[in-house]
């Protein structure tokens, strides 16, 4: 005992020296913030007629580090000046900018004025918030009896659902099918309570909101013609944008192979997307945007204390919405963007619903304080590094989406190969994955809005993307709607080789979306690197998120399916037949229709030319 008792002293002296060592370099750091000596009292007082203070005089070491001191803040006040005079002129000379374009053609200048007025609705928003918000709160702050404020919001409550009934009643009058839609939408909500974790503790209210925001912004979207001229020139504006991808592919791959090779086609928009994105957060323009509304790793912080119904809501809205860098890829496939940007944002709100529906808050969160999330700006020290580091990040979603569909094409060739091979003992020919998924699904598309004819199609389309993945259908759908655009025949023999108008955008809806059986891997494994204390919890909620989520894009198809009515003027068949057509088209589809089973004389002999030129029909012969 005594042999150890000097090196255990002499142990417990360097734990001593060293513990005083960081507790002086805490000091210090703190010091220097608060611009004091170290054990110095911040407010001194002078006692005793001699005036000296209580508390340390500053050691001569102190007083040597006080000039560098003195230039630190006078560097950062002037830094910060620099800053606020330099923000001052770029605002200035944007002003002036804006104004000149103006003068000079406004219709040419009116789409960055609007997002210039966007942009300072929203820091006027956030300034009056920060400034005035607890004022106002106490101000709107509810007043009378507790009991008549409950009557009074179920009375609003009952006026609104009368209201959407007669809405519905005279809405649906001459489209049926969006009544079809509506009973969707009560079938999945029905569904969903009955597989409720906690049938009590179910907040009607918090559903009800979230589902009356999306169809408020669905009705914004769909219906008003200033919501889908905004959203159709977004769509169009995201296109023209990475339509830029072409001058770096085609340097480096070739006009061949970007015009051939899907690889080569596709991808690329990935890599520019990301790169974009990168720049976007670095000057934090994205963090302000999109501050509680992205994936995961926002809430890294708050993995470990979340209650389960909001780890559920977490994996619900990752499964119910799509990345943004594979956006700008389905948006180059031709799925439309206006589309898919309107599902994106739709799915939001309903999937905190439906989250809520199917895993009801029973214990006590942690954070029920107003303060947003805190967001990184990345590692990068400047622009062109943060646009090199988004491009190096985006190659690893490249090689993994390649690997994917590589993986994933030849499992389903291979199954399909099984299966046709299992059919044609028991004389079942054709007999397919996707025509499993047809007949599987088809309900499901039913309830969706979708005429019956097109069912099957689009049910095939549900089930790639439910048990491959949403860039499979996705791209299965885009063939679907180029066939359309091309103005190929309907059906050739009993297969169908395109969709309506509608059903197209139904089937947008119910793709967007990240809910299939390979990405609960990739869930689990995301999660867990940030919260591994959590992964039994996360493994018992993934597949319960999944189908909620899984469901969440399906009611979205269904909102979009009673909101949905058909664009565009129509096409005037006698003068666009008794033309020279060079090719055929949806357009001239329609009317060599019209064609083949009118009996009037309207239509001339060049009509009949024209379309027999294009399609087959006993007429011609």
């Amino acid at each position: 005992m005594e042999q150890h008792t000097p090196r255990r002293r002499q142990s417990n002296s360097l734990t001593s020296v060293a513990s005083g060592l960081e507790n002086m370099g805490v000091e210090l750091s703190e010091s220097l913030e608060e611009d004091q000596a170290p054990g110095s009292d911040p407010n001194p007082t002078e006692v005793g007629d001699s005036g000296s203070k209580t508390g340390l005089e500053p050691s001569s070491g102190w007083r040597s580090l006080q000039p560098a001191l003195k230039v630190r803040c006078f560097y950062r006040e002037h830094t910060q000046l620099f800053r606020w005079i330099c923000k001052g002129l770029l605002c200035t000379a944007f002003a002036a900018f804006l104004l000149i374009a103006c003068l000079l053609d406004f219709q040419r200048a009116l789409a960055l004025f609007v997002l210039t007025c966007v942009v300072l609705v929203f820091l006027a928003y956030s300034l009056l918030k920060r400034l005035l918000g607890p004022k106002l709160q106490r101000c709107v702050k509810p007043l009378g009896h507790p009991r008549l404020n409950l009557w009074f919001k179920r009375g609003l409550a009952l006026v609104a659902f009368l209201g959407l009934i007669l809405w519905l009643a005279l809405d649906t009058s001459q489209r049926p099918e969006q009544l079809v839609s509506f009973a969707g939408v009560c079938v999945f909500i029905g569904l969903l309570f009955a597989v409720s974790k906690h049938h009590r503790a179910v907040s009607w209210r918090a559903v009800s909101w979230g589902l009356g925001i999306q169809f408020v912004l669905g009705l914004f979207v769909i219906r008003t013609e200033p919501g889908f001229v905004a959203f159709q020139w977004l769509g169009d504006q995201i296109q023209i944008f990475l339509s830029y991808t072409e001058a770096g592919s085609s340097f480096v791959f070739g006009e061949t192979l970007i015009k051939d090779v899907f690889a080569f086609q596709v991808l690329p928009v990935i890599v520019f997307f990301s790169c974009a994105m990168s720049v976007l957060y670095y000057v934090g323009l994205m963090q302000w945007v999109i501050l509680k509304n992205e994936a995961p790793l926002l809430i890294r912080p708050y993995l470990a204390d979340m209650t389960l119904s909001e780890i559920h809501v977490v994996m619900t809205g990752g499964y119910a919405t799509i990345a943004g860098s594979l956006l700008g890829a389905y948006i180059s496939f031709g799925i439309d963007a206006a589309s898919l940007i309107a599902a994106s944002v739709m799915a939001a709100p309903c999937a905190l619903a439906l989250s809520k529906l199917v895993y009801p808050e029973v214990e006590e969160s942690k954070f029920r304080s107003e303060e947003g999330v805190k967001l990184t700006y990345g590692d990068a020290q400047n622009l062109l590094e943060a646009a090199s580091n988004g491009a190096a990040l985006s190659v690893k979603v490249v090689t993994n989406i390649i690997a994917n569909l590589i993986a994933f094409l030849a499992v389903l060739a291979f199954i399909n190969a099984a299966l046709s091979w299992l059919g044609e003992m028991v004389d079942v020919q054709g007999l397919s994955f996707q025509l499993i998924c047809s007949y599987i699904l088809r309900p499901v598309a039913f309830l969706m809005g979708v005429a019956w004819e097109d069912c099957s199609v689009v049910a095939e389309l549900l089930g790639v993307k439910l048990f491959l993945n949403e860039f499979v259908a996705y791209q299965e759908l885009s063939e679907y709607k180029q066939r359309r655009l091309a103005g190929a025949e309907e059906w050739v023999g009993s297969r169908k080789q395109w969709i309506s108008v509608r059903a197209e955008t139904l089937t947008t809806f119910a793709l967007c979306g990240f809910a299939n059986f390979s990405s609960i891997g990739i869930m689990l494994g995301g999660l867990t690197s940030m919260a591994p204390q959590r992964k039994s919890d996360f493994s018992q909620i993934v597949l319960r998120a999944l189908c909620t989520g899984a469901i969440v894009s399906i009611v979205n198809a269904c909102v979009a399916g009673i909101l949905y009515v058909p664009r565009g003027a129509e096409v005037d068949c006698l003068s666009l037949l008794n033309t020279t057509l060079s090719s055929s088209s949806f357009e001239v589809y329609q009317c060599c229709r019209q064609v083949f089973q009118s009996t009037s004389p309207d239509f001339s002999l060049t009509a009949l030319e024209n379309c027999c030129r294009f399609y087959n029909h006993t007429i011609c012969a």
